[in-house]
């Protein structure tokens, strides 16, 4: 998704080898990590995107 959209790689966050594959999990854990760690500042743009099997994928765009 990022290589797609031309964002560089620091301004993505992935946990995946942190914590495995938590499956519908995953994107409420990295994002409380990212609220946690202060990446994530008021006003600023958010794109969580993710996919899982059975081809099922699902993005938003959030004003945080």
């Amino acid at each position: 998704m990022a290589s797609k959209l031309n964002v560089e790689s620091d301004r993505v966050y992935s946990n995946i080898a942190m914590h495995g594959n938590t499956s519908s999990a995953s994107i409420p854990i990295a994002l409380d990590e990212c609220v946690e760690a202060g990446k994530i500042s008021p006003g600023d743009l958010v794109l969580m995107a993710s996919f899982g099997g059975g081809v099922t994928w699902g993005g938003v765009l959030v004003r945080w």
